[in-house]
């Protein structure tokens, strides 16, 4: 069945029609006996890996070791991990680029390792890291161990992947990682993507355990359209991968509108492929924000195919 964009975007807000599966929250509350938990913990996929349904990213405009998050300087940062923590957040999402290993190494000490999930991504492109040189991911691997002062990462993605041969160019490292993981240094590795060409080559590529994929229904810092991306994502999912989405508020653009936020939540996990939410909070504020918007999603009737 042909639908163009706009009837896409309208059907999708509004939780109804074969585009949406349901709401989110749905087949978690079939059966289910407690009441709906917005930091419930999920299966990411076939990867073992079961994480909040929320994630804390630490990325917000990063770059050289730094994003908006360490610029808040490392009291107040690993203050508001450990709230989120507090909260139930048990996903966060970090990079190399981001340089901020060590404030969720510090803001989680002392939290049982089997109770979180570490995220953290190798950057292969110029520039974005003070250095020039490129090492391979069994020597990051040691270094990012040693900042997050742990004995294994749970999932190591491939940073930005832009190419549709990334598979290709990229060998080196995957099979370095594919050796970390089966000698249990990470328990999964994947590729964030943003192109439509390496996210298509994500979803048919059997070395990807894990995808972060950009998602939100307005298009905003997205690999393409809605339209487009969505079955992508269903292709892998229906895989077995995990799929996370990012850039549910857009990167900052639909802060200030209550309709877009909880538009797109209520987009996202309705699409029924999508494990988990990664949204980089520069606030303590905006993590209960997302969270209580989650949850009403959560608790609305279930749309009707």
């Amino acid at each position: 069945m042909h639908i163009d964009r706009r009837q896409f975007l309208a059907a999708s807000l509004a939780g109804a029609g074969g585009l949406m599966i349901g709401c989110a929250g749905a087949a978690a509350r079939e059966g289910a006996a407690g009441p709906p938990d917005p930091f419930e913990k999920v299966p990411l996929g076939k990867t073992g890996l079961k994480v909040s349904r929320i994630g804390f990213g630490t990325g917000m405009r990063g770059g050289g070791r730094q994003s908006d998050q360490t610029r808040l300087g490392r009291e107040a940062f690993e203050g508001m991990l450990k709230a989120a923590y507090e909260r139930g957040v048990r996903l966060f999402d970090m990079a190399d680029m981001y340089g901020t290993h060590t404030y969720v190494a510090g803001a989680l000490k002392g939290r049982p390792r089997d109770e979180y999930v570490l995220v953290t991504k190798i950057w292969g492109h110029r520039g974005g890291l003070p250095e020039q040189e490129r090492a391979g991911a069994n020597v990051l691997l040691d270094r990012f161990r040693k900042e997050l002062n742990t004995d294994y990462v749970d999932l190591v993605l491939l940073h930005c992947m832009m190419s549709g041969r990334w598979p290709e160019e990229e060998k080196r490292q995957m099979d370095l990682l594919a050796d970390l993981k089966a000698k249990g240094v990470i328990r999964a590795h994947g590729v964030s993507c943003h192109s439509m060409d390496a996210l298509q080559r994500a979803a048919e590529s059997p070395w990807c355990d894990s995808v972060h994929a950009r998602i939100n229904p307005y298009g905003a810092v997205m690999d393409g359209p809605p339209e487009k991306v969505v079955p992508v994502l269903r292709e892998m999912h229906a895989a077995g991968k995990g799929v996370v989405g990012m850039k549910l508020v857009g990167e900052g653009r639909f802060r200030a509108s209550d309709e877009q936020k909880t538009g797109s939540i209520r987009f996202v996990m309705g699409l029924g492929c999508v494990d988990a939410m990664v949204v980089g909070f520069t606030g303590l504020e905006q993590v209960d924000d997302f969270s209580a918007r989650v949850l009403a999603v959560m608790k609305e009737p279930k749309a009707k195919a």
